[in-house]
């Protein structure tokens, strides 16, 4: 089979395409024909070796996945050959094939299509966990989204707007925002031409934002938090900028508001029971039709790294996709 390959730690421009044997399923896991793999930011940082769990090189990279069930290793159960199946598996999804443990499968739902299944779970478990269960979102509240064109972005603007919030957009360009509003995004700010703390109170009537989805870092969270209302919460997902900000802890306290952190990743890795509720919310709204995973970019597998530096570079709206 063909995969990408991460020799050493490095740029994306790195990753080469090599062919390897196909994986035989062990005890309790499936191999995977896959079809189609997420490109996330979080793939670059583990090739980067910048990611604070490390992968020692080498090692195929990719997060999240989906394809059709080929094979089907002793004592997997739920899941058969042919099946159409979506993981998060942590690296590996770079490839032809991966055998993945039955119990970390989803189904994919019927009408949903392999791209925008793979582009779907991480991005939106992020999302919820983000809203739901850090964020404690109350249907009618305003949510302030920061890079709301971005992979994690998109995903809170789709999730806010079905757990019945008002949506603040923000993002550096008016096609973006065109994107967001797509999406169902109430109102949107351009950050790169309009003061964002200024922007959001106009657009909240002066009281600021009940919750603050912040992906990106850099620049914009502060002035973000200067925009959170009394007794808000601005939720720290990662920092896409690159920039870690230093915010000045006494704007939590003149505007009572929490800064909470979110990782899905590591509830995932070291509390997996825990990541059930939001999965199976995310498996009812998506059999039932009622999100919107936002696919726009495409690439071969053997473009992997083009993608990842497209990612890296913000260039790309929603999420990209590979297709072996």
């Amino acid at each position: 089979m063909k995969a990408i390959l991460c020799e050493a730690y490095g740029p994306p421009e790195t990753l080469i395409l090599t062919e390897q044997a196909s994986p035989e399923p062990r005890a309790g896991q499936v191999r995977i024909k896959v079809h189609a793999a997420g490109v996330n930011f979080v793939d670059a940082l583990f090739v980067a070796g910048s990611y604070q769990v490390k992968i020692p090189p080498p090692f195929i990279p990719g997060n999240e996945l989906a394809g059709i069930i080929d094979a089907v290793g002793s004592e997997a159960e739920g899941f058969g050959i042919g099946d159409r199946v979506m993981a998060q598996v942590g690296v590996g999804a770079f490839a032809e094939q991966v055998c993945v443990p039955a119990k970390a499968l989803r189904p994919i739902p019927e009408d949903m299509s392999m791209p925008a299944a793979a582009a779907f779970q991480l991005t939106y478990a992020t999302a919820l966990y983000a809203l739901r269960e850090r964020g404690q979102l109350e249907a009618g509240e305003t949510v302030l989204v920061l890079a709301a064109a971005g992979g994690v972005g998109s995903a809170a603007v789709d999730v806010a707007k079905r757990l019945g919030a008002r949506v603040i957009a923000a993002a550096g360009s008016d096609e973006k925002l065109a994107r967001c509003l797509e999406l169902g995004a109430d109102a949107t700010v351009n950050y790169d031409r309009e003061d964002l703390k200024t922007r959001v109170r106009e657009l909240t009537e002066g009281r600021g934002a009940d919750l603050v989805v912040d992906p990106v870092g850099g620049p914009y969270s502060e002035p973000a938090v200067r925009a959170t209302a009394w007794e808000g919460r601005f939720l720290v997902v990662g920092f896409a900028a690159g920039e870690i900000p230093r915010i000045p802890l006494n704007l939590a306290l003149l505007r009572g508001c929490q800064i909470v952190g979110v990782d899905w990743g590591a509830l995932s890795r070291d509390r997996p029971a825990e990541t059930r509720p939001v999965l199976e919310t995310l498996g009812t709204w998506a059999a039932a039709g009622e999100l919107s995973p936002l696919v726009t970019q495409t690439w071969p597998l053997s473009e992997a790294g083009t993608a990842l530096r497209a990612v890296l570079n913000r260039q790309v709206t929603g999420k990209a996709v590979l297709l072996p």
